[in-house]
């Protein structure tokens, strides 16, 4: 059974490369684009890692969302991207990580890898 990986990101053609990245490198795909339709997602789906911007509309912030899926879905690994602003591994909860866009496509997979393998 295929890992699957949750890409919250707000701007659909963003989204639509990262699923299609993901997809080919062997993950199943669920899509949100927002913080609070990505919760509504989790609490559906068995999902393995969420890859999400920290730029989302909604009221909810991506920081916010990551302390709550630490907590309610504490298997499900983190990535967190932005091109704007900077992060570090550290400021992500529950060894989550911070892959600064642009992300070069190898990397990508492998960061979600890392994010399955550390968390199964």
């Amino acid at each position: 059974m295929k890992p699957t990986v949750l890409i919250a990101e707000d701007e659909l053609y963003v989204r639509m490369l990262a699923a299609d990245i993901l997809s080919e490198s062997g993950f199943a795909i669920l899509e949100a684009q927002s913080a609070v339709e990505a919760l509504d997602i989790l609490a559906a789906h068995g999902v393995e890692v969420l890859f999400t911007d920290i730029n989302m509309p909604g009221p909810i912030d991506v920081l916010e969302l990551a302390d709550i899926v630490a907590v309610r879905h504490p298997k499900v690994g983190l990535v967190v991207t932005s091109g704007m602003h900077q992060l570090q591994d550290g400021d992500i909860p529950d060894d989550g990580v911070y892959l600064p866009k642009p992300y070069d496509y190898a990397q990508l997979a492998e960061t979600i890898q890392d994010q399955v393998a550390k968390h199964s």
